[in-house]
C-alpha cells in the first residue's frame, strides 16, 4: 500500500510541475509568434491547467477506465468551482468582468447541460466526442477573434503580470514543452496506477476516486494559478481560470478522449452531472450581484462543495 500511496503523490507533485513547465514553453513560443499577450492569457494558459486532466482521462481512456475518465472531468469542474473559486472569494472577493459574465460563464453552463444530454446513456459515442471537440475548435477561435477585436489594456497588464515571460531562445521553448509533455504523461500514469489501486484497496469504486482524487489532483495548476492571482488581486484571471478550463475539461478532453476510444461511465450517475449544472448555474447570479463574487458567496460553494464530497464518501461506498 505504501508503493500505492508514493505512486500517487509522485504522480500529483509531477503532474503539478509538467504543466508548470508546458505552460512556460508554449507562452513564451506564442509570444515569439506575435500573438497577443490577452490572446495568449485566454487560450494558452487557461488551457495550459487543464492538460494534467486531459493526460489522465486521455490514459484512463485508452485503459478502458471510463469511471476515472469521466469522474476527473466532472469532479474537476466541480472542484474548479466549489473550492478553488471558493478559496479565492474568501481570500480577497473577485470582481466580474461583464465578458466572462455575458459570454464565458453562459457558455459553461450550456455545454455542461449538454454533455448531461449526451451522457444520459452513461456513456460517451466517438460521434459525441467529435461534436464536442468541434465545439472546442469553434469556442477557442471565437474567442481569439473577439479578443482581437477588443481593447482590454487593464486586462492584458494583469495578464501579463501573471504569465512567465518569454525565453532567450525557441530552443529553450520546444525543451520545456517537451519536458512537460514528458513529465505530465509520467506523472499521469503514476497517478492513475495509484488511484486505482487505493480504490480497490479500499474498497472504494474507481468512480469515487475519479471525481475527488484524481479530480483535485489534476486541477493542481488551477488551484495555484488562481490563489495567486487572487492574492494579487487579478480577479479576471482567478475567475477566468477556472470557467474556460470547465469549457475546455468538457469539451477538448472529453472530445479527445472519446474520440480515441468510446467512454462509459456506469460509475457516474445523474447526481454528479446535475451537480456539476447547479455549480455552473449558481455562478451567474453571483456574478450579477453587484458584479462580484464576495466572501459569503465564496464561503456558501465551498461549504457546498464540502457537503458534495460527504455525500460521496457515503454514497458510493460499495
Amino acid at each position: 500500500m505504501l508503493l500505492q500511496i508514493l505512486s500517487l503523490i509522485a504522480g500529483l507533485v509531477l503532474l503539478y510541475f509538467g504543466a508548470t513547465f508546458l505552460i512556460k514553453g508554449a507562452v513564451s513560443i506564442a509570444l515569439r509568434a506575435g500573438i497577443s499577450v490577452l490572446v495568449v492569457g485566454l487560450t494558452v494558459v487557461a488551457y495550459g491547467t487543464s492538460m494534467p486532466e486531459m493526460v489522465v482521462s486521455t490514459m484512463a481512456s485508452i485503459g478502458n477506465q471510463g469511471d476515472i475518465a469521466i469522474g476527473n472531468v466532472v469532479g474537476s469542474n466541480i472542484f474548479n468551482i466549489g473550492f478553488i473559486l471558493g478559496i479565492c472569494a474568501l481570500i480577497l472577493p473577485l470582481r466580474v468582468n461583464l465578458n466572462v459574465l455575458r459570454f464565458d460563464t453562459p457558455v459553461m453552463l450550456f455545454v455542461a447541460a449538454l454533455f448531461f444530454l449526451l451522457f444520459y446513456d452513461l456513456q460517451i459515442s466517438r460521434w459525441e466526442a467529435i461534436l464536442l471537440f468541434a465545439l472546442a475548435i469553434t469556442y477557442t477561435v471565437f474567442n481569439v477573434i473577439k479578443s482581437r477585436k477588443e481593447s482590454q489594456k487593464a486586462e492584458t497588464a494583469d495578464i501579463d503580470a501573471s504569465m512567465p515571460a518569454k525565453s532567450k531562445s525557441v530552443v529553450i521553448d520546444l525543451g520545456f514543452v517537451a519536458l512537460g509533455i514528458g513529465v505530465l504523461v509520467g506523472g499521469s500514469y503514476l497517478l492513475v496506477n495509484g488511484a486505482t489501486a487505493i480504490a480497490k484497496a479500499f474498497g472504494a469504486s474507481e468512480a469515487f476516486i475519479g471525481l475527488t482524487i484524481v479530480a483535485a489532483g489534476t486541477s493542481l495548476p488551477e488551484l495555484a494559478t488562481s490563489i495567486v492571482a487572487a492574492i494579487r488581486k487579478q480577479s479576471d484571471i482567478a475567475i477566468g481560470n477556472v470557467v474556460g478550463s470547465n469549457i475546455f475539461n468538457i469539451v477538448a478532453i472529453l472530445g479527445i478522449s472519446g474520440i480515441i476510444h468510446p467512454l462509459e461511465a456506469p460509475g457516474i450517475n445523474t447526481i454528479d452531472i446535475l451537480v456539476m449544472i447547479g455549480f455552473s448555474a449558481i455562478l451567474i447570479p453571483m456574478m450579477k450581484s453587484g458584479l462580484r463574487i464576495g466572501r459569503r458567496e465564496g464561503a456558501i460553494i465551498l461549504i457546498a462543495y464540502i457537503a458534495y464530497v460527504v455525500y460521496l464518501s457515503m454514497a458510493m461506498q460499495p
